[in-house]
């Protein structure tokens, strides 16, 4: 069976205009390499500006990279053509940290959660709707919030709106951006539990990235941990979170402490 995600030698920069005429690259990834089992929940942790972010956008296509990422068994390829970025969304979808973001507040959800089956040509109306409402229940949300529009949603019901519309497409992979850092701890810990339960349910693999170690070890069987672009350490999340071996990784943990 392929894993649900490969990364290989993955290295990825920015180019910044400073003044008129000249530009510096700045390298954000360099020679990353990793990989998730299908099923598996591994976390990235790493502080701000490590490159996590970079490379979550890198494997879902969004940044130019040198390298090679395989989803599925399928080779990802940024600025690929139509066909090739919607066979990669019935495999790969993120949810980010802001849902306020990523939902148009202007439609109701009922609307959002068919829009991928719509793109995708999946299904007539009655299909899709039937669908969407599964999905409701699915996140945990009765029918009734159909008909709401995002701005008459809590932050954490976007949430769960934001992962029902990752999910429509019944992808194997879910990249998880700091999915809980904006919301307070008790609905945090709620969108925790729901993307434990999806996983379990569905066979979902999950990067789950977060800049939280302690929430990363609770919540992941294997953590990989970035600094500057590199991945300095990677391992089960116990031996990882007991014994770390990098300096870097030691001091996360006191930081949390």
């Amino acid at each position: 069976m392929n894993n649900s995600l490969v990364v290989q030698n993955v290295s990825s920069a920015y180019t910044v205009r400073k003044g008129f005429g000249r530009k510096t690259v700045k390298p954000i990834l360099n020679d990353v390499s990793l990989e998730i089992a299908p099923g598996e929940i591994c976390g990235l942790v790493g502080e701000s500006g490590s490159g996590k972010t970079t490379l979550g956008r890198c494997i879902l296509g969004l940044v130019d990279y040198e390298g090679e990422i395989t989803v599925d068994g399928m080779r990802q390829r940024s600025g690929g053509g139509t066909a090739h970025r919607r066979e990669m969304a019935r495999r790969v979808q993120a949810v980010f940290q802001d849902p306020a973001a990523s939902l148009n507040p202007a439609k109701r959800v009922g609307w959002l959660l068919e829009e991928p089956l719509r793109i995708h040509g999946v299904s007539g109306a009655a299909e899709r709707r039937r669908r969407a409402g599964e999905m409701l229940d699915l996140v945990g949300l009765d029918g009734a919030y159909r008909d709401r529009r995002v701005n008459e949603l809590s932050l954490g019901q976007k949430q769960r709106v934001s992962i029902g519309c990752a999910l429509m497409l019944n992808p194997g992979l879910i990249i998880a951006d700091e999915p809980v850092s904006s919301l307070d701890v008790s609905i945090a810990a709620q969108i925790l539990n729901l993307f434990r339960d999806l996983h379990e349910r569905l066979g979902l693999a999950l990067l789950f990235i977060s800049h939280n170690l302690d929430l990363v070890y609770w919540f992941c069987s294997r953590i990989a941990v970035m600094e500057k672009g590199r991945i300095v350490e990677q391992g089960a999340a116990e031996d990882l979170y007991r014994s770390p071996q990098h300096p870097y990784t030691q001091k996360l943990l006191e930081a949390g402490r």
